[in-house]
C-alpha cells in the first residue's frame, strides 16, 4: 500500500475548502490545514509538512495563488492548482504539477488524488492520467513522456 498524502488546501471559499477537505479524507489522505490568503498559506507552509497543496488562483487578498505556488515550491512541497480560471496560470505553471479545473467531480478528484499519490510516492504515476487533470509542461515531460 502506498503511503497516504498530507494535503494543504489554499482556498478562500470556506464551503469549497470544507468540501475538498472531506473528499481528501474520504479518499484516505489527511489534510494538514487550510489557508485563505497568501499570508495564511505562507504560515501554514512554514509550520506544517504537506506533500501536496491544492491552490486556488484567486484568494481573499486577490489573485495571489501564483505567489503561493512559487512559495510552496521553494519549500519542496508540490502544488496543484484548482481553479475555474486555468487561463490565469502562467505558461511555466509557477512550478506546479498541474491543474484541476473547477467545477470538479468527486470521482474526478478521487482519480486525481490516486494519480498524484503515485506520482509523489513512486514517480512516475502508473495510472492513466484522469480526465479533468492537466499536467504542467515540466511534469508532462517527466510523468507522461511521449511513447
Amino acid at each position: 500500500m502506498i503511503e497516504p498524502l498530507k494535503v494543504l488546501i489554499v482556498e478562500d471559499e470556506a464551503l469549497l475548502a470544507m468540501e475538498l477537505e472531506t473528499l481528501v479524507q474520504d479518499a484516505g489522505h489527511s489534510v494538514v490545514g487550510w489557508a485563505t490568503s497568501l499570508a495564511e498559506a505562507k504560515d501554514m507552509v512554514d509550520t506544517t509538512q504537506a506533500d501536496i497543496a491544492f491552490v486556488d488562483i484567486h484568494l481573499t487578498d486577490g489573485p495571489t495563488g501564483i505567489d503561493v505556488a512559487e512559495y510552496i515550491g521553494d519549500k519542496n512541497s508540490m502544488v496543484v492548482f484548482m481553479t475555474a480560471n486555468p487561463k490565469r496560470i502562467p505558461d511555466h505553471f509557477a512550478g506546479a504539477i498541474g491543474v484541476i479545473a473547477k467545477p470538479y467531480t468527486m470521482s474526478g478528484l478521487t482519480s486525481a488524488l490516486r494519480y498524484l499519490q503515485e506520482g509523489v510516492r513512486r514517480p512516475p504515476p502508473t495510472s492513466e492520467r484522469p480526465a479533468g487533470f492537466t499536467l504542467s509542461p515540466a511534469f508532462e515531460m517527466v510523468w507522461a513522456p511521449a511513447a
